[in-house]
């Protein structure tokens, strides 16, 4: 595939086929996108894995921090396990000490279950105190990718940090920003950054319908989903962004 590759997350079946017919180059595949993404559900990978586009499963067991304890790392594995077995491309992984580098120890243990499965690193690395280093850790643990916002809230909040980051890289992995990436920021990143991927929720806010639903705590007043038409008007303004590079 040629141009700028773009990521969609999402976090249900409808996202799913939204961000297969609009365009998406590759799923990165969740639940509970509101806190940040976790693990999806067996059945949910299952029905990635039969759609045309390499998909990527969040393995990250609760929300919260990225500290996790022996039980929650035998969780991961598991997860890791459905992963590979419901045939999807690869996994998206991050685990924090408490002072917020890398847990090299459990990353190297998730990495090695993972053998054979592309590898993601999630934005664990964004609570780094040194990124060179976070960097240079990823690489030796064999990961293809850093998905990152540069360490603020959002991407195009940390447009120079990111194009720092594109730097020490190096050639060695790639650099994909994410969070806060859309139409409407895309071109504060693009083409400043000589990133190959991008990440973005691609997604629209709907009212709740069924009021019922709210009141008994069943659903949100309002929830994001991955829109079809957006998926498509994102890959349409990264072609035309390369076009100009």
């Amino acid at each position: 595939m040629s141009g700028i590759l773009l990521e969609v997350c999402v976090d249900d079946a409808r996202g799913l086929s939204a961000a297969v017919e609009g365009g998406a180059d590759r799923i990165e595949l969740c639940s509970a996108l509101a806190v940040g993404g976790l693990t999806p559900s067996a059945g949910l990978m299952a029905l990635a894995a039969r759609t045309p586009l390499p998909a990527y499963a969040m393995i990250r067991p609760r929300p919260g921090d990225f500290v996790f304890d022996a039980a929650e790392l035998d969780i991961m594995r598991r997860d890791v396990d459905a992963a590979r077995n419901a045939g999807l491309a690869g996994v998206v992984l991050g685990a924090s000490l408490p002072g917020g580098r890398l847990d090299v120890p459990t990353l190297a243990d998730l990495t090695r279950h993972a053998s054979g499965l592309g590898l993601t690193l999630h934005r664990a690395f964004d609570l780094v105190p040194d990124f060179a280093e976070a960097i240079s850790i990823a690489v030796a643990l064999g990961f293809e990718r850093i998905l990152t916002s540069g360490g603020a809230r959002t991407a195009p909040e940390a447009v120079d940090t990111l194009a720092e980051l594109v730097e020490l890289s190096d050639g060695r992995l790639s650099i994909m920003p994410g969070s806060g990436v859309t139409i409407d920021t895309i071109d504060r990143l693009l083409p400043r950054l000589g990133v190959a991927e991008v990440h973005s929720s691609c997604s629209i806010r709907e009212p709740a319908t069924d009021k019922g639903l709210v009141e008994l705590g069943f659903a949100p007043p309002e929830r994001r989903h991955t829109d079809a038409t957006t998926v498509s008007a994102m890959k349409a303004r990264l072609d035309a962004i390369l076009a100009r590079r």
